[in-house]
């Protein structure tokens, strides 16, 4: 059994009985450091990096631009001036793609995959600019097709934009040979990292990338931060989506010159909190490290995967091998909408799983697949935590028989089967996450979900 000895870290898990919370894919919690690192912004230094002169100011210009440096060591030892602070992943992969001087026809290849921060922009760029947009089929099996690739490349691409690890099923894509044959063919590269940074050591350097971009909020960090990480000189020949106050070196009623890179991408007041506490967050990531992390999460999806897999009413998505997708177990059942079962989950055993189609709407519409469930792991996660979405995984199964199900699969059909009343929820997030109905509670501490509804 994995000790968690950091889970007293994470207040979200406080409590006589914390939550099993697996969807640290979407967000991860946020440990003690971070949030002091935060709350100590706020309370000894309040200032405006970069444009004062006073104590305050002082401090929070030093801390800032030591979070870059910290970025620039924790991928690699890339140079700090390719380091840029932005709200989010989205942002970063927004950047590139407003950024770049298109000519029309320039292609840009993505993957059938891809999450939809990797997906809208290329669209919206192929109608207002004349773009093309290249597309990789990936087997759903897991693997990866070089020829595949090369054939796409076997006529001019401007860019490659991919995913690192997919949020969909964990899958990883040989990234260093990816970007190598790219380069090779005179097309730029850019990786969504954000579901590889929170679990392995990514050395850019290594990859070869000419951007990669990530969250915070998955990585231990606070929400509103993300970075985009890019060669210098690959970051020169961006157009900066905003500008103004930070981004200038000098102006005149009728003109301006812009800082180089990072600075002429950072415009306006920051969110020096959220950087210090992403700092922050770097720093728990280090001291844990990046062995122990992915040993936490592949114990606990082969527990799952292994207890599960005489289930023949689950189905798996993606590779088989829990080894090719350390920290995502997605499934659906059939007969049984994805969206009940993460409520069955969340107010029957109080595991926190993601349901619906997430971000990656157009691989459940080429397929007919109205979503599925995603239980994430991490390293605040331990044998419990498993335990519980095994268990209720065989409740909901148990309560919802082969004798109710309307013959069709949950990987074919949309589902007539609910295990819960008809009534729904008003408005807010839980309701549009699972646009069904909240199940049922009984006493005790195991709070079992009725399964008499129907549909």
């Amino acid at each position: 059994m994995i000790p968690p000895p950091e889970r007293s870290d994470f207040p979200a898990l406080a409590g006589r009985e914390p939550p099993a919370y697996l969807d640290s894919a979407c967000m991860s919690l946020v440990p003690r450091p971070v949030l002091g690192a935060m709350e100590a912004y706020y309370r000894e230094y309040p200032g405006c990096a970069g444009r004062s002169l006073h104590r305050f100011a002082e401090e929070v210009g030093r801390r800032y631009e030591a979070a870059r440096v910290a970025y620039a060591r924790f991928f690699g030892g890339v140079d700090p001036n390719g380091v840029v602070f932005l709200r989010n992943a989205t942002e970063a992969i927004n950047l590139v793609g407003q950024g770049l001087p298109w000519r029309r026809g320039d292609r840009v290849l993505i993957s059938d995959q891809e999450h939809n921060s990797n997906l809208i922009v290329w669209q919206r760029l192929a109608r207002e600019r004349g773009i093309r947009l290249e597309v990789l089929s990936l087997p759903d099996d897991g693997s990866f097709d070089p020829d595949a690739l090369a054939q796409l490349l076997s006529r001019p691409v401007r860019l490659v934009s991919l995913f690192h690890t997919s949020n969909l099923d964990g899958r990883s894509l040989p990234v260093r040979e990816i970007a190598e044959e790219a380069h090779d063919r005179g097309a730029l590269v850019l990786f969504d990292g954000c579901q590889a940074a929170p679990h392995e050591a990514v050395d850019l350097g290594r990859i070869g990338a000419d951007f990669y971009a990530v969250s915070g909020h998955k990585m231990l960090g606070p929400t509103g931060t993300g970075v985009l990480l890019g060669r210098p000189e690959a970051l020169e020949s961006l157009r900066p989506l905003v500008v103004g106050g930070e981004t200038v070196a000098w102006s005149t009623l009728s003109d301006h010159a812009l800082r180089p890179p990072p600075y002429r991408f950072e415009a306006g007041l920051q969110n020096y909190a959220g950087v210090i506490g992403a700092h922050a967050a770097l720093d728990y990531l280090t001291r844990v490290g990046f062995e122990e992390v992915h040993r936490r999460a592949l114990d606990l999806n082969r527990r799952v995967s292994r207890a599960l897999a005489g289930e023949r009413r689950l189905r798996l998505l993606g590779p088989a091998a829990p080894e090719e997708r350390p920290s995502i177990f997605a499934f659906a059942l059939d007969g049984i909408d994805p969206n009940d079962t993460a409520l069955f989950l969340d107010e029957g055993h109080r595991v926190m799983v993601r349901s619906g189609m997430h971000c990656v709407h157009s691989y459940y519409e080429r397929r007919g697949l109205p979503g599925n469930v995603r239980a994430s792991f991490y390293l605040y996660n331990n044998r419990p935590d498993a335990e519980a979405l095994i268990a209720g995984v065989r409740e909901i199964l148990e309560r919802v028989g082969p004798g109710r199900l309307n013959g069709t699969s949950a990987g074919t059909a949309r589902p007539t089967t609910r295990p819960g009343s008809a009534r729904r929820h008003g408005a807010g997030s839980r309701a549009a996450a699972a646009r069904s109905a909240r199940p049922l509670r009984t006493t005790g501490r195991r709070r079992a979900a009725s399964a008499t509804g129907s549909g």
